[in-house]
């Protein structure tokens, strides 16, 4: 019997298509099958295109260059259509394609083939709901791989994948390290099971060796062939049980960086489609890991710069407990211009700076390392901190400067907050250049923003001068230092991220000092996940730099609660500072009258020390006592000799109602001269809030 007839009985033809001279030459059976004259001819591309259905046609398209790419054998069904686009037949075409220059030569065969019914498990892989299932799968499969951050998260993405209808159950990926194959991770293995692969040469006969060395992937889907195609390596793998393996390579920008092992404890028999979707997934993972290794490279970059820039605390302060914490940004390389340093002072003192350089950059991390080094020079010097700062900003201005020449860049600036620290007696000297300034915890659990002087951050003007602020830490007391990151990630404001800061430090005043410093980060970043390594990582939207400062001993109850602050000729404006710390001091005081007679007090004595005076005024506010027989004493001096004195002002008189109001207001006050100067000062002693009853029943009628 000629072939002719055997292939006419069981409805087959044969065809060779030529992609670059676009035509395709059929013979009879063939031409039969696709509703053309049926007998043998060459005819033009398109006209063949438009039998087939455009879906089916699409999908073979794919088929096809995954076989190319492979050396494999082309597999589909593909739809016979007539022009109105009824579907007239299925034909299942087995071909092997072979690729020439311009396009490719696909010799071959197609068999009519019975139309599986809905819903049945003979479904077609090309036109059923498992292309729908796939496509969705790798949907999501893209989008998982694009989020992972790090090659760990990589591995699990990959080791959670559910392929529809052929899930392996153990996977594992190779790289590549000079000559060698290495373990990257992998799934679905005890831990010493990646032993005998750890060090294997690229030229040993083991399926993912070779997949390296040709590029090119390996299908085996049964026993036999993995022991028949790997008889050196066979008992590596026959351990574990495994019915069918994929070999797939790993490859990015025309290289092979390494192997994707997908193993199966059923048989799976590698169609076209089952090919297609393990390819297309081994693609996705090898872009997804390159991006992971650049990440890990920029992480570990950053870690690096971060352990040499960033101080370890040290030594102890006798007297008193430092804690730190940095976080930095969490975009690109994790490092910026924010600091913070200790150090050592020649008198026995105790130097702590904290700083930020504009900037998220390594511009910004080179310049915040300089100025580290140059603020420690300085300080090491036995400067006071105006000095301090005076020289930080004059070597900032410079260097700047040159790198704006250099660089062709705009120079830049840093906020920085310098002070020092007597553990004996527990003051503090701050200078602060354009920075936050400081909070304290009192022992009592009470928290006051520190208003303290300022001038310009450094770098701006090379000779700002930086004036200085004193005040005693009491024992029992917590000063807080940061970055504008800590306050300001999320949205907030300076009041806003204040605060939410001041929630915080007054929450739990039994938290240890380290505590204290990760309840801090965390009330910006959330659970310290959040701030580490994953998803969330991009919610760092600045650096983070923060330093608590507490001294040691117990509290002076007679004394829980101090403030104080100067209000400049030129500094109006401090005034409302003023009232707002005073009415912060008494946030629990218990009559609200005498808390807004207190502030009323205080705005007049200071404003009437910038009206009447050329000079400054110093404000010191003071609570003592315990519960309802606490005290509050405030003081204001000035520099001025002339002492007040009562006057009876007119209604419409602007000024001159002082004495009298803190006559009427105050429980006690008065006028005392002191050398330089004078004092104006008023007490009130706690009393219940309106309405209540005091202890003991109501007072007896005067009559």
């Amino acid at each position: 019997m000629r072939t002719e007839d055997v292939l006419a009985a069981i409805a087959t033809g044969l065809w060779r298509w030529d992609n670059a001279s676009g035509t395709v030459t059929l013979d009879a059976g063939a031409a039969r099958l696709l509703e053309l004259p049926a007998e043998s001819g060459t005819y033009p591309e398109g006209t063949v295109r438009s039998r087939f259905h455009p879906v089916d046609w699409n999908e073979i398209n794919g088929v096809v260059s995954l076989a190319i790419a492979e050396g494999t054998l082309a597999e589909g069904r593909l739809r016979i259509v007539d022009e109105a686009g009824r579907v007239l037949r299925t034909v299942r075409s087995r071909s092997r394609p072979i690729a020439q220059e311009g396009g490719y030569l696909l010799i071959g065969m197609l068999q009519e083939v019975a139309e599986p019914t809905e819903g049945t498990a003979a479904q077609t892989a090309i036109t059923g709901d498992w292309r729908r299932s796939r496509e969705a799968f790798l949907l999501d499969a893209g989008r998982a791989l694009a989020e992972a951050r790090s090659t760990e998260e990589v591995l699990r993405v990959a080791a959670s994948l559910s392929m529809p209808g052929f899930s392996p159950d153990g996977l594992a990926v190779f790289g590549v390290a000079g000559d060698r194959l290495t373990i990257i991770g992998h799934h679905g293995h005890q831990a010493d099971d990646d032993h005998p692969f750890l060090d294997m040469s690229v030229d040993t006969d083991y399926p993912a060796a070779e997949v390296v060395r040709t590029g090119r992937a390996a299908y085996l889907p049964t026993p036999a062939e993995y022991r028949r195609r790997y008889p050196t390596t066979w008992p590596l793998a026959e351990r574990f049980g495994r019915q069918s393996w994929a070999f797939l390579p790993l490859i990015v920008a025309g290289r092979t960086i390494g192997a994707w092992m997908a193993a199966f404890k059923h048989r799976v028999a590698f169609t076209p489609d089952e090919r297609s979707v393990l390819t297309t997934v081994a693609r996705m993972l090898a872009q997804a890991l390159a991006r992971a290794g650049v990440a890990d490279s920029e992480r570990e970059l950053s870690l690096g710069l971060q352990r040499s820039m960033m101080p370890v605390l040290g030594p102890a302060i006798p007297g008193m407990s430092v804690a730190a914490r940095y976080v930095p940004t969490g975009g690109g390389l994790q490092v910026g211009g924010d600091w913070y340093d200790m150090i050592p002072l020649p008198s026995g003192r105790m130097a702590l700076v904290i700083g930020d350089v504009q900037g998220h950059d390594v511009r910004a991390a080179g310049l915040m390392g300089q100025l580290r080094i140059a603020l420690r020079a300085y300080a090491s010097e036995g400067h006071r901190p105006d000095a301090v700062l005076s020289r930080a900003s004059r070597f900032l201005h410079g260097i700047t400067d040159t790198y704006d020449e250099e660089d062709h860049a705009g120079p830049r600036f840093a906020t920085c907050l310098y002070l020092e620290a007597d553990p004996a007696t527990g003051r503090i000297e701050i200078a602060r250049a354009g920075h936050p300034e400081p909070a304290v915890r009192m022992a009592d659990g009470t928290v006051l923003m520190r208003p303290t002087d300022g001038g310009l951050p450094l770098g701006i003007d090379p000779d700002t001068y930086y004036p200085t602020t004193s005040f005693t830490l009491e024992a029992g007391e917590t000063m807080m230092i940061c970055t504008d990151g800590l306050i300001e990630t999320g949205g907030h404001d300076l009041d806003t991220g204040w605060a939410r800061l001041r929630t915080v430090l007054e929450s739990d005043e039994s938290a240890s000092l380290e505590g204290l410093a990760d309840q801090l980060v965390q009330a910006v970043h959330g659970p310290g996940s959040h701030y580490t390594t994953g998803p969330l990582a991009d919610r760092r939207e600045d650096d983070i730099a923060v330093l608590l400062i507490s001294r040691d001993g117990s509290p002076d109850r007679e004394a829980a609660r101090r403030t104080a602050m100067s209000v400049a000729q030129a500094e109006p404006e401090r005034i409302a500072v003023a009232r707002q710390q005073l009415r912060e001091m008494l946030h629990d005081w218990a009559d609200a009258e005498q808390v807004d007679s207190a502030v009323l007090m205080v705005s007049e004595m200071v404003t009437n020390v910038l009206v009447h005076t050329d000079g400054n005024a110093l404000l010191l506010a003071e609570v003592v006592g315990r519960d309802s027989t606490r005290q509050l004493r405030v003081e204001v001096t000035d520099s001025s000799d002339e002492l007040p004195h009562k006057r009876r002002p007119g209604e419409l008189a602007s000024s001159g109602r002082g004495l009298l109001l803190m006559e009427m207001l105050a429980d006690a006050w008065g006028v005392d001269p002191r050398g330089e100067g004078k004092s104006i000062w008023f007490e009130l002693y706690e009393s219940p809030a309106s309405g209540e009853v005091p202890p003991g029943g109501p007072e007896p009628d005067a009559a």
